[in-house]
C-alpha cells in the first residue's frame, strides 16, 4: 500500500470513528455487535489497520445511517 493510501485510509476511517461517536455510540464493541459486525475487525477499521473492502464500508455506512455520498462530502 502507497503512503497515500494510507493517509486516505486514515482519512476515511477518522470519518467512520467520528460519525459512530456522533451516532450516540461511545462504545465500538456496542455499535458493532449491534450491526452484526465483530468488535475486533470493527476497530481495525476505525484505527487504519486494515485495508478493508468496499462492501465492509457500505456495511459501516448502513449502520451509521449516512450515505456514501453523505460520507465522502464530509472527509477532509
Amino acid at each position: 500500500m502507497t503512503e497515500n493510501h494510507s493517509e486516505t485510509i486514515e482519512k476515511i476511517s477518522k470519518r467512520i470513528k467520528q460519525l459512530r461517536i456522533e451516532k450516540g455510540y461511545t462504545s465500538y464493541i456496542h455499535f458493532a455487535d449491534e450491526h452484526n459486525m465483530q468488535g475486533k475487525q470493527y476497530w481495525k477499521i476505525e484505527e487504519a489497520k486494515v485495508d478493508y473492502r468496499m462492501s465492509t464500508l457500505l456495511r459501516v455506512l448502513k449502520g451509521l445511517d449516512i450515505s456514501l455520498e453523505e460520507f465522502f462530502i464530509g472527509l477532509d
